[in-house]
């Protein structure tokens, strides 16, 4: 088994206290640029990236030093770690561990080459101010080997521990049992599928409908694949919080509580504001109590957490609390350790995605899994976009200590000169808000921005977080990186409101966005990262679609398994009333009388679903005043949590209940209504999202990239709601219902097409 240098001194040679200030570190993709940018700096000779490889006690090490110069007295290795602001917030037990990693390395040259001994550089390179610090030590060979040695000696146990684990793990998952006596109608054709995907490398988009039993069905395939490809992790991920338990129950069926149950490490990571013990204190051993002596606690807890093998949320809090460490920084270790981790997308898919680091640091092989596949086109949309707010910044500005007022002051005339380049005093005189979509992210507060997050880091490293500034630092810094990657698969846009402020100097605010397009270009690294990749969902057609916005492989195989409904389970009709902006007061009342005489006819609950709110509005209106005898419930901008549950708890409580929806929110997808808990569905909209200036602009850029911009902008994720919506009435086999399509375009063979096979004709 190979080790990467890195892990090696991440387990074996910190010590001491966590060191997380509340100042956002570099990114993955910060540290590379900054990297190159030093190493072109460098002299004739000089290699990057430069590969070591070594045996200690058994183990293979493996890593790059990031650079390499031959010298006539003795070679030169050097090692990069990027920083931001005063060099002295990078704490003691850090600084510890980038010179245990530099000693390595250096070990590993002399043992290769037969050196006496090695010149070592460790540089930190502030990012914000283009500044190197060096610092040197020449050391002899054994000295490194000694060093060597010891980190080795308290990795060995652990190391052999764990390729036990692994032979245990992959003997078992060879004789792993379907956990019920047989598959579902059509689960077996899906299973295979997942598993010939998986086994031949090529990704996988996966259609299969609602109450096929998709999860088990994806993740048993994929676990019986690991020890036959030598796959070291799997994640299943999902686009909503809310599914994540259901996968968890479904995991538990693969490895029971029984006298032997499947040597299977399984990790629930969630975010840390859900983890988090004490969320007003910075992560570090000044401020936590749970980050004090972390790393000297670590190794027990560690263990304790191995032996679980079961580490959800709770167990883990319950390990954490036993330990007296931190459960969220409890997880992150546990990531590298466990065979099976179920969590967000955007641990592996976002800007600083723990699992895609570990990957890539330790050459896993690894097969994401991805529930509900349909939802990540927005969601990597949102984690590549984002925007800075002119008032914002100046709120906080208002309130920030005297030695910050100078740099927001800065910040404030670089905005204004920004508003006078890109808008005339006509366009600001206006009443509305006025918008310019700009070709290049402007530069007219790059100056201001970069001194802003040098000031504030500074000013955080010495003195209590403030969350304030704290929201505004992480808000640039975001801003920034992706500033940096702008390109057509990106919108800019600066808007300006103007001030309505009484008795104020008129002053207009401005808002400068950066909203992702075609997430593709973020993603494609991933994907090509994994070893295959299987996406699922109850709505994933057309394939192309998917696989071009989200980047997938060439080679990715497109499949959708066979309903287990049937047709005489659904009474589906189509009223062709149009529900366009300009006619949806004149089909209030046809809606109206078509829900009316359905549930008189045949009580039970139904939802409603439409497009807005404010459609939402006019139409629950006038039903509940023509039908003051039928009970109803009405979804509302801004539920709580609570509210939603409640909402929901109506239709498995009750009977005869007329719920009204809106479609693509929180109760058109992830609910579960089986039996008579749910026996009609009214859609009356195409679903297609607003024909604005926005989606104008998108749909140009997806016809000039891919050909089919009204259909990739409006018809596919339209309709994906529309079945979405759809689906949360036929959950079993034993299910009946009516589904009912207001719009006349429904009507249309190319609308027909798209909707799922199985359904019976209106």
């Amino acid at each position: 088994m190979k080790v990467a240098v890195r892990s090696l001194c991440e387990f074996a040679a910190r010590t001491g206290s966590l060191e997380y200030k509340h100042t956002p570190s570099p990114t993955a993709d910060e540290g590379i640029r900054g990297h190159k940018t030093l190493q072109a700096r460098r002299g004739e000779g000089y290699q990057p990236e430069y590969l070591l490889e070594g045996e200690c006690q058994g183990i293979l090490l493996r890593g790059r030093a990031d650079g390499y110069q031959h010298g006539d007295s003795e070679p030169l290795l050097e090692e990069i770690k990027t920083h931001r602001g005063d060099l002295s917030r990078v704490g003691v037990g850090q600084r510890e561990l980038h010179w245990a990693q530099l000693k390595v390395y250096g070990a590993l040259l002399c043992l290769r080459d037969n050196l006496p001994r090695v010149r070592l550089r460790l540089i930190y390179y502030d990012l914000t101010r283009d500044q190197e610090s060096p610092f040197e030590e020449i050391l002899g060979r054994e000295t490194l080997h000694d060093f060597l040695e010891t980190l080795c000696t308290r990795y060995r146990d652990w190391h052999e521990q764990e390729q036990q684990h692994r032979r245990r793990r992959d003997q078992s998952l060879m004789a792993l049992v379907f956990p019920y006596p047989a598959f579902r109608p059509h689960q077996r054709q899906l299973s295979e599928t997942v598993y010939k995907s998986v086994c031949t490398s090529r990704s996988l988009l996966l259609e299969a409908p609602t109450g096929i039993g998709k999860t088990l069905g994806v993740v048993f395939p994929a676990l019986a694949a690991m020890p036959r490809r030598e796959i070291d992790r799997l994640f299943l991920l999902t686009a909503r919080t809310t599914g994540r338990q259901l996968i968890l129950d479904s995991l538990k069926l693969l490895s029971p509580e029984a006298e032997s149950p499947q040597p299977l490490r399984i990790l629930e990571l969630t975010a840390r504001d859900k983890a988090c013990e004490h969320p007003d204190k910075a992560c570090h051993g000044e401020s936590c109590p749970l980050a004090e002596g972390f790393f000297d606690r670590l190794p027990a807890a560690r263990q304790a957490a191995a032996d679980a093998l079961w580490l959800d949320r709770e167990q883990l809090r319950a390990l954490a609390a036993e330990h007296r460490i931190c459960p969220y920084y409890l997880a992150q270790e546990m990531a590298r350790w466990s065979d099976l981790v179920v969590g967000d997308v955007n641990h592996y898919f976002d800007q600083q995605a723990l699992l895609y680091g570990l990957t890539r640091q330790n050459e896993w092989q690894v097969v994401p899994l991805i529930d509900e596949a349909h939802n990540l086109i927005d969601r990597a949309r949102s984690m590549y976009s984002t925007q800075l707010n002119q008032a914002a910044i100046q709120q906080a500005g208002r309130d920030a200590p005297e030695s910050l007022k100078k740099a927001f002051r800065s910040m404030q005339r670089a905005w204004r000169k920004l508003i006078d380049v890109h808008f005339d005093a006509e366009a600001l005189s206006a009443e509305e808000s006025v918008q310019r979509q700009l070709s290049s992210v402007p530069t007219e507060l790059n100056g201001s921005l970069q001194r802003l997050v040098a000031d504030l880091t500074d000013y955080m490293t010495e003195y209590p977080v403030v969350l304030e500034l704290q929201a505004v630092l992480f808000d640039i810094i975001g801003f920034m990186k992706l500033a940096e990657q702008f390109g057509d698969h990106s919108l800019c846009t600066l808007s300006v409101t103007p001030s309505r402020g009484r008795g104020e100097r008129r002053s207009p605010s401005a808002t400068l966005a950066l909203r992702n397009l075609i997430p593709a270009d973020f993603l494609a690294n991933r994907f090509s990262q994994a070893r295959a990749s299987v996406l699922f969902s109850a709505t994933l057609s057309p394939g192309r679609y998917y696989q071009d916005l989200l980047g997938l492989p060439d080679q990715t195989y497109w499949q959708s398994v066979s309903s287990p409904f049937s047709p005489s389970q659904l009474d589906l009709r189509t009223l062709p009333v149009s529900t366009r902006f300009r006619d949806r007061t004149g089909s209030i009342t046809p809606i109206t009388r078509s829900i009316e005489q359905q549930y008189r006819a045949e009580p039970g609950n139904y939802l409603i679903y439409l497009s807005s709110f404010a459609y939402l509005d006019q139409l629950y209106s006038r039903f509940s005043q023509q039908n003051p005898d039928i009970p109803t419930a009405l979804q509302t901008p801004g539920m709580s949590e609570q509210e939603r549950l409640a909402f929901i708890e109506r239709f498995r409580r009750d009977r005869g209940v007329v719920g009204f929806a809106v479609l693509g929110g929180a109760f058109s997808e992830g609910i579960d209504l089986p039996g008579d808990a749910l026996v009609g569905v009214f859609i009356a909209t195409l679903g297609l999202p607003p024909n604005d200036e926005f989606h104008e602009e998108l749909a140009q850029r997806l016809q000039c990239r891919f050909g089919d911009g009204y259909a990739y902008t409006y018809l596919y994720p339209g309709l994906r709601k529309v079945i979405q919506a759809a689906g949360r009435l036929i959950r079993t086999s034993e299910d009946r219902g009516v589904i009912r399509l207001i719009d006349d375009r429904f009507g249309k063979p190319e609308i027909r097409r798209l909707l799922p096979s199985w359904w019976s004709e209106p």
